[in-house]
């Protein structure tokens, strides 16, 4: 086949891995979440956004290779979001994750003796996380500056309360390895709190779903509810490797006489190991659940009458069986 015509056939929209596996969405998500493309401008960025507008538009570009084509829809799929198109901030793109997490949790790791420490740790990442659950919000439900400030004062608030207080009782009553676990009960705490709030829109007044064909078909806030669910586990499930098998290695690594003549390596050391998981607990924390959720529109009406109903009227009584969200990262 000429290169021209496998050019012009490419689908753009569609994955070029099988998101239905768990295998499928973890090679997507290694694809897409590559670190590297934070490095690139925004002119680029876009250029790529360009070359993507133009396919869905019948506008194939046959000057390009298919392995340039799919590296564009690769910085397509890593810097913009998927409802409305827009440019990321780069700091709350997935890709950033990597070395935007590792710098954060091996600073929490490496300085939690100290309660200004710990305050400090939990307070930039907190605004970390605050910047990283408002990118990745399902867009259909816009949110107010009041609400994003309320999210983040909370969401800080409760992770401060979580470790100052594991870090007080813990220091009186357990040993010392699992005191180094008190970074690990705040950022749990936290995601429990920060990323409902942060899209509290979504659970009040629904977000929208699509039949099989992409087609917007009504409203469900039990749609919001699962999805914000799904991603707090999958949040915790990333930070879960480095922040509880760190502790133990570096546990026996610090009692070594030739670790301990050279403590200065403690925090980068930390944080290398930390970027090391990452890498991996990234990508498979986002392949844990589909993107694209579905839900069976039999629980909504047995929950959510009044919009089951609203949705009957859109359809003119032709409600699919199941439909489909976007529920977010």
């Amino acid at each position: 086949m000429p290169e021209e015509t496998s050019v012009a056939n490419i689908d753009v929209d569609k994955p070029l891995f099988d998101v239905k596996t768990f295998t499928g969405r973890f090679q997507y998500y290694a694809w897409m979440t590559d670190p590297r493309t934070v490095l690139l401008s925004s002119d680029r960025l876009l250029q790529a956004k360009q070359m993507v507008d133009k396919y869905r538009a019948g506008e194939p570009a046959k000057d390009l290779k298919p392995s340039e084509v799919h590296y564009n829809m690769k910085l397509y799929n890593s810097a913009f979001h998927p409802d409305t198109g827009e440019l990321q901030n780069f700091a709350g793109r997935m890709s950033f994750q990597v070395p935007g997490g590792m710098l954060i949790t091996g600073g929490m790791l490496a300085f939690y003796r100290t309660v200004p420490a710990v305050v400090l740790w939990q307070f930039l990442n907190q605004s970390f996380n605050a910047v990283v659950n408002y990118t990745n919000r399902n867009a259909n439900s816009p949110t107010s500056v009041k609400q994003l400030g309320v999210a983040y004062v909370s969401a800080t608030t409760s992770a401060l309360i979580a470790a100052i207080g594991c870090k007080n009782y813990w220091s009186k009553k357990a040993t010392p390895i699992l005191q180094r676990y008190v970074p690990f009960a705040a950022v749990a705490a936290a995601n429990c709190v920060n990323i409902p709030l942060m899209r509290q829109n979504e659970i009040l007044h629904g977000i929208e779903v699509k039949n099989a064909d992409g087609e917007v078909v009504g409203q469900s806030r039990l749609a919001a509810v699962k999805g914000i669910s799904e991603v707090i586990f999958s949040r915790i499930t990333m930070a879960a490797p480095g922040m509880l098998v760190l502790p133990i290695i570096m546990q026996r690594l610090e009692k070594l006489p030739a670790y301990k003549r050279i403590k200065w390596i403690n925090a980068p050391f930390q944080t290398l190991l930390v970027g090391c998981f990452l890498c991996f607990m990234v990508p498979t924390a986002c392949a844990i659940f589909p993107q694209q959720c579905g839900l069976d529109t039999s629980t909504m009406r047995t929950f959510e009458p009044e919009l089951y109903e609203d949705m009957v009227k859109r359809t003119n009584g032709a409600v699919p069986k199941r439909v489909y969200f976007n529920k977010g990262l």
